[in-house]
């Protein structure tokens, strides 16, 4: 993810992270991404990996990518654990977060120095957060008097002190649906990108207008999460179809609509990102 990442905040563009729940899923963005010739981000929660088993879900990935032609890295989104973070660099996880922002910021330090070096022998990327962002992940609430903007001196500070591989800054959005409009500091975002002069990565991204995330890309946004968006079309495209087709009960035709749903959404946002053709 690194590699990735650093040529997307060269070139201006920004690579999309999507929140994988299951091999059908996993298999709509990697189909996205090849179509497109793009790079991709698969993401996991830590609930998800806890739900399949490492092991399990990082043999579906290797299968499904094995004859792909274009970058993807396996990234483990939003992750407290550090035994988790551990089992998921075994097992083959190229990319890992660990999200201590809810800690004092010397704690947060040292937890992710920890993971620093349980990750590089191993060649793994890592990705921390700074300040704490609002909403909903992985069954953590958040609530907009919690939530907290990142201080650019400290993301200098923090960045200078870990040698971590992007940086999750609270700059005002959001996890989950945004009940009004989204309040995005963009004059915060352009200071820490100037200051700590690595890829960012943008959370809470379902649902941002077009405007915005072009904006928050050209700041240095290289990373573009989105988890919520893939949920709702992940159930959506079910109820949908059996509402069109109460009779049928053929799974794999269910399978296929999800699917196509799926790539759909994937595909319109990699092109919105501007990650077309630079796989």
């Amino acid at each position: 993810m690194n590699r990735m990442l650093q040529r997307a905040r060269e070139e201006g563009y920004a690579v999309g992270a999507f929140n994988i729940l299951d091999v059908n899923s996993t298999r709509a963005v990697i189909d996205a991404a090849v179509e497109l010739r793009a790079p991709v981000i698969l993401q996991t929660s830590a609930k998800t990996v806890v739900f399949w088993g490492a092991p399990v879900l990082a043999r579906w990935v290797d299968a499904l990518t094995a004859q792909c032609p274009f970058p993807v890295s396996l990234h483990l989104d939003h992750c407290k654990d550090l035994k988790l973070i551990g089992e998921c660099i075994q097992s083959g996880w190229t990319s890992v977060m660990i999200d201590a922002s809810s800690r004092p910021f010397e704690e947060n330090l040292r937890l992710t120095r920890e993971v620093v070096e349980m990750a590089r022998p191993a060649g793994v990327s890592v990705e921390a957060e700074l300040g704490e962002i609002g909403g909903v992940e992985d069954d953590k609430s958040v609530t907009d008097a919690e939530a907290r903007l990142a201080d650019p001196e400290k993301a200098q500070l923090f960045c200078e002190r870990v040698k971590i591989n992007c940086l999750a800054p609270a700059i005002g959005t959001a996890h989950g649906i945004y009940k009004g409009e989204p309040r995005i500091a963009f004059d915060r975002i352009a200071e820490i990108s100037r200051r700590v002069e690595l890829p960012l990565a943008l959370h809470g991204g379902t649902g941002l207008s077009e405007e915005v995330f072009k904006k928050c890309i050209s700041l240095g946004c290289a990373k573009v999460n989105i988890s919520t968006q893939l949920k709702h079309t992940f159930i959506d495209s079910f109820t949908a179809y059996h509402a069109s087709n109460p009779g049928q009960y053929e799974p794999l035709k269910v399978l296929g609509c999800q699917y196509e749903r799926l790539k759909r959404d994937a595909k319109e946002l990699i092109e919105l990102f501007g990650g077309a053709g630079k796989g």
